[in-house]
């Protein structure tokens, strides 16, 4: 073993861990060594590693060590190791609290290993530690979810060894049957002084210590004395320091358990009387006395006296017996007592307890005689006696001193009385029971008794050798008055157990000498007798004396001939039992039964021994005469007679027991044959009484639990009776706690070549299997019995069924039993043990099952009930998590696989032999089993999954013979397949399980044998489609059941939906997904997204009255009542994600619903939401999302990821940065490319994730809108970013050689455009591109389209700011009128002139003469509209900015100044309708084709005049027009051919009052606005 870790670093050098096992195959001079840890071999240094002794078992390739250590010290070292990975993974799991514990146990487990490597400790402390260890073991194995460790003696327990009935027990749980009678178990004080302090104590103290019953208020142990020295104090403290220790078990047990406590000298203090439990051989003669008090006069003193008490014990020579007085356990005997003395006290109360331990010669005339002194306080020595009590210890009678209180009398003396003749005082009374049994005593004695003065003491004897019974005396004493034995005998009954118990041999030796004196005249009454002390050793007071009765009737009973009398008089009883009404009597003797026949076995042994054998014939005739008595007392009807049934009942209580009495005169098969009759002699039914039953049950259970059923003759004549009555119970389902108990016994100790009588058992175990409360029990006996048969027991099981139809019931109940171990919860969780071990004997039962199956229903008799059973099974034994060895550790992965292999892969086996076996018999199959045959597959085990792949193609070329198509099998198989990926199995090798070939087994794969066919092209096409759904359930599976964002999981959901939508057509599966993807939008508060997702539902939907089932959270309703529902929903969430333009249509089709119902409230209340929405979309703010394209690249993205790209519709203020840290974030192990080109081959196989991510522009499809100019922007900004199918990129890149002098000049753009799959916002965020559109932008056309975005931007901006308030926050404006008109000055426009307008290019290229035309237009109107900012900027502006405001105007006059005198306007406007003239000229509109008006607000020119000026309007239009002139209004009514003057200044305004909209422009200066009112 590794005691230090190596790192391998040198040339072979083998890497290895602290702790781990290596076997030394070879050693080499120096300091390496070649090892061969399991796996790999290597050298390593001699030094790092410990050697310990082993066994190598299994020699060769797969050998096995075993170390020759204590095999819980292994086991901790195993289970250490294994903590260790799950204990790390706790901190990380941030189960702290568990954490810090189990490091804590784990360091208590190292602790106790090192003290049993040590070998220092006694057996007593190995026993402690291994049961402390067990103990952490078990607790840490259960809260790390590990296997539950079956053990007997704190080790290991081998499954192997003992049978599955006592595995079961293990498990410490439910109680057994024939409950026998629990002993009191003693317990003892262990009482230890640590300190006693107390300050006005000046000498030594004795300390006396005793238990007192609270509740008799008295003391119910003797004393314990502690002497302790005086030592001087200075605390001020006083108290007194014990430890208390509670020992169980008796003296003996607790002797050899704590050795050093009685290594100390420890003093042993007993009980006052007998304790409950009285122990055989433990020899007392104690006498308690309680010196409780005393009454005295003052004898004419003028004070009370201090009287001191001095007892003596004395012979009845009058010798004072030496050493017969204890104080207390802690001290030395001693010869005379003192009390104390309590000051000036004529009625003291002493209440001190005196053990008299006198030898038992010696008591019988001893007496105990008080002496009573006064003590002087003067003169500390002076003590004068003044007077005596006495009381002897033992009465005339022979009894001794009872047990209670006596007054005793008090007689006279002076300090001069030498007491030298003891009978002077022996012949007067010592108390009042005495004078009255003395009434003629002389009064001239020389003692005089003081009747004032009274002495209270009270006794208790605790011995095994003196009585204070009168009726035993005369019994033990019955030869001294013959004539009285009746009488005697009689009163037996009224003596007290412990006195009995305490002469029992004595009593046993009288009543037999009683018998054998005359036995006729008094064999009854001594049966009588002898029956009532027999029962009375059932009490388990006095239990512990069965012994003592054994000992005594093994080597102490003489009563050669009492056999016959005992036989008689059991047999009269018995006989008797029918006719009596009170059979008290006849119970009791039945009770007696076992001691009974002892006493009768050993006297015919001894008879037998006295006569050579003499009267064999006759003793056996009688033991048969009383055995057909006892068979008569059980045969009787009981039901009526309740008196009958506590006979029969004792009777059978101790029926059991008399086994092994005869086993000593008879042959085991004679008394086999003895108690199968008996058992036999039983009602045969279950209706007896419920009472009955149970006691007849605990008989068989004790049969089945005694030494007669171990013996293989015996079991063969005794398991048909006991299977008999067990079956009756089963049948009828009574008592099945005390049956399973029976049958657990059993099969403990059964043997393989005894189940020939177990043919019916099988059957009836699984009649009663699984049941609610004791079904474990009978688990556990099924097993057992199916553990030990082998094939033969099964071909004789099944050969004697007379029918197929008896056959067909077994197997499906035994099937059924089988499915129900493994899904109900009969064994622990943990417990793994029993659960590998029923899955072996089931599948090992499964095998010899498999034939008659085979062989009885197949062809003709095919029945389809027993193979669906059969086949449910198999799937479900596969399938049990306890045989997924893939979860496991690998050490315990390897420890299974050794024991018993890969059972999935042995009943996978078996299952595809059965399929085999049913030719055509296998389409009634189809498509019932296609989902559980599907679940096999998914167990990741490659061995089963290629066994079971070719199921399908047969289930396929079935269905397609029968039907000409297998549509059954795909559905099935389509929707089987969901269903299990989606409760999360299935691996990655399974993506390609229906396509790849086989890696293992003799069997193709199905695709190959689907190429064989002659549909091979459906069936191809097939396996396609399944296997492009199981990459995309496996996707759904791995996101759902992992820590994935919500982004992945909707991701994953869309790809799987669409699958079933447009490939397979699983319309039921696609509306599950719809509302799964539903959830997820609403759970991440995408609720446009889930709007969408729901309007999939609601578009397969009609407005018709069909009714639909009740699916999902649907109630079962019309179609038109679940599309207007889901109508309504739909439109709620896309309110709360602010796109009311796609609700307001759904309001208008459910408007309409309503409308041709005549739902008027309805309509109202929709019509209501449908002009909410329009004034939201008027009055809310909401803002224009960007959208980001994202480039998954890599094998390791998700299969509906891998290296595919994708747009997203960003969050709101979400920008690209913050975009690419979420991405980033959702996958941790992706790359970030730094460049937009498209990915090479390298990439898109590489074995990572890179990501690409850039920012993409919308592409409106809805133009129209946005080229309306009336059209508020709020409304077009909505059509910019919503509906968007295609988004573009824009690559900037020099064609050619650069300029130099303006890049402009060559500078081309590289256009991408995006082509979605969807529109977004759609059913998700995100949607794949579909395709890519890629063009090449020329520079003139770049400046196009940045001069009229720009334009745009503008436009809209200085919309948003024509109504703010004066001298607001105009800072983004500004911004942006210096971001323009700054770079029209120094580049921008002017590059753009410099590039576009030249001569040069102009005539060079005359294709683009349009496009010139266009940007010069744009041009022109970029500076028409920054003077329309300029003068809102000139409004708005504080005056603190007002520098900023000169500058900007400054710049832009340079701007224009620039702009005219490369274009000529003039020549731009030659061919257009309007004629622009300076002032004092008419300005002539000839006509107009546009009736909006807001279309026709476009800057023509702005003018700069120093005066006011005339415009002359020719109007050829009937439009009204108010013109606003300071405060002052003019209404001017075009006319068709009217002119009108019109003179303005300053600040003026166009409203057109058609339309209803308003411009409002503002000039500085002498700067003016021409407008034209029409479209030019």
């Amino acid at each position: 073993i590794l005691v230090c870790s190596f790192r391998g670093s040198v040339s072979h050098g083998l890497t290895l861990e602290l702790g781990e096992t290596v076997q030394i195959l070879e050693k080499c001079e120096g300091k390496d060594v070649m090892f061969f840890p399991f796996v790999s071999q290597g050298i390593f240094p001699v030094g790092y590693i410990h050697l310990k002794k082993a066994v190598v078992t299994n020699r060769g390739q797969y050998e096995t060590v075993i170390p020759l250590e204590d095999p819980i010290i292994t086991e901790v070292t195993s289970t250490l190791q294994e903590w260790s990975v799950l204990w790390k993974q706790l901190y990380v799991k941030h189960k702290v609290d568990l954490f810090y514990k189990l490091r804590h146990v784990m360091n208590e487990l190292i602790d106790l290993r090192r003290q049993l490597l040590s070998g220092h400790l006694t057996q007593d402390q190995v026993r402690e530690v291994k049961r402390h260890i067990t103990v952490r073991l078990d607790w840490g194995n259960e809260h790390l979810g590990l296997d539950l460790v079956p053990r007997k003696e704190f080790e290991m327990v081998d499954a192997d060894q003992i049978s599955v009935s006592d595995l079961y027990k293990m498990d410490g749980g439910k109680q057994r049957h024939g409950d026998s009678c629990r002993m009191p178990v003693p317990h003892h004080l262990f009482v230890n002084l640590k300190s006693f302090t107390y300050n006005t104590i000046g000498e030594d103290t004795d300390i006396f210590f005793s238990l007192y019953d609270l509740r008799e208020g008295k003391q119910i142990s003797g004393c314990q004395d502690e002497v302790v020295s005086h030592f001087p104090n200075s605390s001020s403290l006083a108290g007194l320091i014990i430890s208390l220790q509670l020992l169980r078990g008796d003296m003996e047990q607790v002797r050899r358990e704590n050795p050093m406590i009685f290594n100390r000298g420890v003093a042993i203090t007993r009980k006052l009387g007998f304790p409950d439990v009285i122990m055989p051989g433990d020899i007392r003669n104690d006498l308690y006395l309680m010196l409780e008090r005393g009454d005295f006069e003052r004898g004419g003193k003028s004070v009370q006296k201090n009287i001191e008490v001095t007892m003596y014990v004395l012979y009845a020579d009058g010798e004072i017996l030496k050493e017969c007085i204890s104080l207390g356990s802690g001290e030395h005997n001693i010869s005379e007592y003192r009390s104390f003395v309590l000051y000036h006290n004529n009625s003291p109360r002493w209440s001190e307890v005196i053990k008299l331990p006198i030898p038992i010669d010696r008591f019988r005339g001893s007496h105990l005689r008080f002496e009573f002194r006064h003590c002087s306080t003067k003169d500390k020595g002076e003590k004068k006696l003044f007077g005596f009590a006495f009381t002897p210890l033992m009465r005339e009678d022979g009894t001794t001193l009872s047990d209670e209180s006596h007054e005793l009398y008090v007689y006279k003396c002076d300090e001069n009385t030498t007491f030298s003749n003891h009978a002077l005082y022996l012949g007067l009374p010592c108390c009042k029971d005495d004078f009255n049994g003395c009434p003629n005593i002389p009064s001239s004695l020389i003692f005089q008794r003081s009747t004032k003065e009274t002495l209270w003491i009270s006794t208790q004897l605790s011995s095994t050798k003196l009585t204070q019974n009168v009726d035993l005396l005369a019994l033990l004493k019955w030869k001294a008055h013959p004539e009285r034995v009746m009488d005697i005998l009689g009163r037996l009954r009224h003596v007290c157990g412990e006195e009995i118990v305490k002469f029992l041999q004595d009593i046993l030796d009288t009543l037999f000498s009683i018998l054998d004196d005359n036995t006729d005249k008094y064999g009854p009454l001594v049966f009588q007798s002898l029956v009532f002390i027999i029962n009375l050793l059932r009490d388990s007071k006095f239990y512990h004396f069965r012994p003592v009765m054994d000992t005594y009737i093994q080597k102490h009973f003489a009563g050669a001939l009492a056999y016959k009398e005992l036989i008689r008089c059991l047999k009269w009883y018995m006989d008797r039992s029918a006719e009596v009404v009170r059979q008290d009597h006849i119970q009791e003797a039945m009770r007696a039964l076992e001691y009974l026949f002892k006493f009768i076995v050993q006297s015919r042994i001894l008879y037998s021994r006295a006569t050579c054998g003499m009267e064999e014939d006759q003793f056996r005739a009688s033991i048969q005469e009383l055995f057909q008595s006892i068979r008569f007392v059980l045969s009787l009807d009981s039901r009526s007679s309740e008196t009958l049934i506590f006979t029969q009942a004792a009777l059978l209580n101790s029926f059991p027991a008399i086994f092994d009495e005869l086993l000593q005169m008879f042959t085991v098969q004679e008394v086999a044959e003895f108690v199968r009759g008996t058992l036999g002699s039983m009602p045969s039914t279950v209706h007896i009484g419920q009472s009955m039953d149970v006691v007849k049950l605990q008989s068989i259970a004790r049969t089945v639990d005694s030494r007669l059923f171990s013996f293989p003759e015996s079991r063969r004549i005794l398991l048909p009776v006991v299977l008999h009555h067990i079956h009756l119970h089963l049948r009828q389902q009574k008592e099945l706690l005390i049956c399973s108990g029976i049958l657990s016994s059993i099969f403990s100790i059964i043997k393989s070549s005894s189940l020939v009588h177990f043919g019916q058992c099988t059957d009836w175990l699984t009649r009663t299997c699984p049941l609610s409360d004791w079904q474990g029990e009978y688990v556990s006996c099924l097993l057992s019995l199916l553990r030990q048969m082998s094939e033969i027991h099964f071909q004789h099981l099944l050969d004697n069924f007379q029918s197929k139809e008896e056959l067909k019931e077994f197997l499906l109940k035994i099937f059924c039993v089988f499915r129900n171990l493994m899904k109900l919860s009969i064994f622990p969780r943990d417990w793994n043990v029993m659960r590998l071990l029923t899955s072996n004997i089931i599948v090992s039962t499964t095998q010899y099952l498999s034939p008659a199956l085979h062989k009885s229903f197949t062809d003709a008799d095919f029945d389809f009930k027993v193979w669906n059973s059969y086949f449910s099974l198999a799937v479900l034994f596969i399938n049990q998590p306890s045989l997924q060895l893939e979860t496991l550790t690998p050490a315990k992965r390897k420890k299974v696989f050794d024991k018993y292999g890969d059972m999935r892969v042995m009943m996978a086996y078996e299952l595809f032999s059965m399929w085999q076996n049913l030719g055509e018999n296998k389409i009634h199959f189809i498509p019932g089993m296609i989902g559980p045959f599907l679940g096999v597959t998914l167990v990741p085990q490659i061995e089963v999954r290629n066994i079971m792949i070719p199921i399908f193609h047969d289930m396929m070329d079935w269905e397609q013979r029968k039907n000409g198509n297998f549509k059954q099998v795909e559905a099935e198989l389509i929707d089987k397949l969901d269903s299990l990926v989606s409760e999360g199995k299935g691996d990655e090798n399974y993506r390609e399980l229906f396509s790849l070939t086989q890696l293992f087994g003799p069997y193709p794969s199905l695709l190959e044998k689907i190429e064989q066919e002659t549909w091979r092209e459906t069936g191809v096409s097939f396996v396609t489609s399944v296997t492009r759904l199981m990459e995309r359930l496996l996707d759904y599976r791995d996101c759902m059941k992992g820590d994935e964002t919500e982004n992945k999981k909707i991701g994953c959901t869309v790809n799987l939906l669409n699958f079933y939508k447009s490939e397979i057509n699983k319309e039921e599966m696609y509306i599950r997904y719809i509302h799964k993807l539903c959830d997820m939008h609403l759970q991440a508060e995408n609720y446009t997204e889930a709007a969408f997702t729901l309007l999939l539902y609601w578009e397969l939907l009609h407005w018709e009255e069909r009714p639909l089932r009740e699916f999902l959270h649907y109630p079962a309703q019309s179609e038109w009542h679940r599309k207007e529902g889901l109508c309504r929903k739909v439109i709620h969430y896309f309110n709360k994600g602010k796109c009311w333009e796609y609700g307001i249509p759904l309001c208008r089709e459910l408007a309409f619903q309503y409308e041709s119902l005549y739902d008027y409230q309805s309509l109202s209340w929709i019509r209501k939401m449908e002009a909410a929405y329009y004034d939201n979309i008027m009055e809310q703010q909401r803002l224009e999302p960007e959208f980001f394209r994202v480039g998954f690249y890599g094998r390791k993205f998700p299969f509906f990821l891998r290296n595919k790209e994708f747009v997203c519709r960003g969050h709101d203020y979400e920008r690209l940065e913050a975009f690419q840290q979420r991405m980033l974030g959702e996958f941790p192990q992706a790359i970030a490319m730094q460049h937009p080109n498209q990915p090479d081959e390298g990439i898109l196989q590489g074995d990572a994730q890179y990501l690409q991510i850039y920012a993409v522009n919308p592409v409106p499809e809805n133009i129209d809108v946005l080229q309306m100019d009336r059209v508020p922007d709020r409304i077009k900004s909505f059509y910019r970013v919503n509906n968007v199918r295609r988004f573009r990129y824009d690559r900037p890149f020099h064609k050619g050689s650069k300029d130099k002098d303006n890049e402009f000049k060559s500078l081309w753009i590289e256009r991408t455009t995006l082509i979605l799959t969807h529109p977004l916002p759609g059913i998700s965020r995100w949607f794949e591109v579909d395709k890519r559109e890629l063009i090449e932008v020329s520079p003139l056309e770049n400046a196009i389209y940045v001069v009229e975005n720009k334009n745009q931007e503008l436009r809209t901006l200085i919309s948003q700011y024509q109504h703010k308030q004066l001298h607001g926050n105009i800072n983004l404006l500004s911004m942006c009128l210096n971001g323009v008109i700054d770079a029209a000055v120094n580049g921008g426009i002017a590059r753009y002139q410099e590039a576009f307008f030249d001569k040069e290019y102009i005539s060079s290229h005359p294709e683009d003469t349009e496009k010139i035309t266009q940007l010069k237009d744009l041009m022109q109107e970029q500076v028409h509209i920054l003077g329309m900012g300029l003068a809102v900027h000139e409004k708005l502006v504080h005056p603190e900015m007002r520098p900023l405001h000169k500058k900007l105007i400054d710049q832009f006059q340079m701007m224009r100044s620039s702009l005219y005198k490369n274009v000529k306007l003039f020549k731009h406007y030659r061919d257009r309708n309007i004629l622009f003239v300076y002032p004092n000229v008419n300005v002539t509109i000839k006509r107009c084709q546009t009736v909006d008006i807001r279309m026709c607000c476009k800057i023509i020119e702005i003018l700069t005049f120093s005066e006011i000026f005339q415009v002359n309007i020719i109007c050829q239009t009937r439009y009204k027009w108010c013109l606003f002139y300071a405060n002052q209004r003019f209404v001017l009514n075009s006319h068709h051919g009217n002119t009108q003057n019109l003179y303005f200044r300053n600040d003026f305004f166009f409203r057109d009052v058609t339309a209803g909209t308003i411009q409002t422009k503002t000039f500085a200066g002498t700067d003016y606005v021409l407008y034209s009112m029409l479209k030019v």
